[in-house]
C-alpha cells in the first residue's frame, strides 16, 4: 500500500506558496503523494479563496522530485479537453512523470456547473465525461487527432508536448460506492477512487463495502488488462487516521487485506480545520501509516 496526502484548493491552500510547503514537507517525512481538489466554487454560499490546482501543482513539482501529484478530482465535464490535455501534459513534464489524473463528475453540480449556466443533467455530464477522458488519452499521445462525437469536434490537431508517461499517465476515476456505473467506467482505466454514501469525506468506509467494491471492479475489468502485472489496477481509499502508527495501523490494516492499494489522509469534511495548514503538516510530519 502506497500513502497520500488530500488537500482543498481553497483556504490556506489556494497560495501555490503553501501547497509547496506542504509536498517538501510530505516527500520529506515519507509520503508517496499529494492530491489537491479541483473546484471553482465548491459551496458558493461561503465566500473563500481559491488557487488553480494545476498552479498549486506546478509550485509542488518545481519543490519536489519524488512525490506522485495529481487531482482528486477534476470533473473533466466542465473542462474543454484540449485546454486540459496540455495542462496536464506539461505538469507531466515539468514533474519527470509524476501525474496521476483524477477524474469524476465533480459536484456539487448545482454550485459548479449550474452556476455558471451550465448544464446539471447528470446524463449529459456522465457523456461528457466520458468522451473527454477519451480525447485526453488521444492528445497525451502526440500523434494526430480528429474526433466527431456528440459534444466535442477536433479536426486534425496535434498537441505537443506529449505526456512523459508512456502511453499516458495513470488514469483514477472517483465515484460514489454502491453505484456501480461510475466503478464500471473505472474498470476501464487504471484505478478507482470510491466516496461512499455512508462515510463523509474523511471517514473510513466499512471493510466489507470496500471488500464488494474491489470484487465488482474486477469482475469488470477486460481480460488483458486484469492481467498486466506491469500496470496493477489501483483501489484508492481516503479517510482520517491518528498519527499514532499502531492505531494507524489498525484501522487500515483491514482494508489493504479488502484490496485497497492506496491510502489518501483526509481531513474531516466538517472540520473546521479542512482548509487550515498548520493541522495538515502535523499530520504530514507524523508520517504515514506503517503497515
Amino acid at each position: 500500500m502506497r500513502f497520500s496526502l488530500n488537500i482543498p484548493n481553497f483556504g490556506d491552500f489556494a497560495d501555490p506558496r503553501t501547497v509547496a510547503t506542504v509536498a517538501v514537507a510530505a516527500e520529506e517525512a515519507g509520503w508517496d503523494g499529494l492530491f489537491v481538489w479541483d473546484h471553482v466554487v465548491h459551496d458558493k454560499r461561503l465566500r473563500r479563496t481559491f488557487g488553480d490546482p494545476w498552479m498549486l501543482l506546478t509550485a509542488a513539482a518545481l519543490a519536489t522530485s519524488r512525490i506522485k501529484l495529481g487531482t482528486l478530482v477534476t470533473p473533466v465535464a466542465r473542462r474543454r479537453p484540449q485546454q486540459l490535455a496540455r495542462q496536464v501534459a506539461t505538469l507531466d513534464v515539468l514533474s519527470g512523470g509524476r501525474v496521476i489524473f483524477g477524474a469524476g463528475l465533480g459536484g456539487p453540480i448545482e454550485d459548479e456547473y449550474g452556476s455558471f449556466g451550465e448544464t446539471t443533467d447528470p446524463v449529459v455530464l456522465a457523456e461528457r465525461l466520458d468522451e473527454g477522458l477519451g480525447l485526453l488519452q488521444r492528445y497525451w499521445s502526440g500523434e494526430p487527432v480528429t474526433h466527431h462525437g456528440r459534444h466535442f469536434t477536433v479536426e486534425e490537431v496535434t498537441l505537443l508536448p506529449a505526456t512523459v508517461q508512456r502511453p499516458r499517465p495513470p488514469v483514477w476515476v472517483a465515484g460514489f460506492w454502491p453505484h456501480r456505473r461510475p466503478m464500471r467506467r473505472a474498470a476501464q482505466w487504471d484505478g478507482a477512487v470510491p466516496l461512499f454514501t455512508d462515510a463523509r469525506h474523511g471517514h473510513l468506509p466499512a471493510v466489507d463495502q470496500v471488500r464488494d467494491l474491489v470484487t465488482y471492479v474486477h469482475r469488470h475489468r477486460d481480460r488483458d488488462r486484469e492481467q498486466d502485472s506491469h500496470n496493477p489496477f489501483e483501489i484508492v481509499i481516503g479517510g482520517a487516521t491518528p498519527g499514532d502508527p499502531a492505531k494507524a495501523r489498525d484501522l487500515i490494516g483491514p482494508l489493504a487485506d479488502a484490496g485497497a492499494t492506496w491510502w489518501d489522509e483526509r481531513q474531516l469534511m466538517d472540520s473546521d480545520q479542512l482548509d487550515q495548514l498548520a493541522p495538515v503538516l502535523r499530520r504530514i510530519r507524523q508520517g504515514p501509516p506503517a503497515l
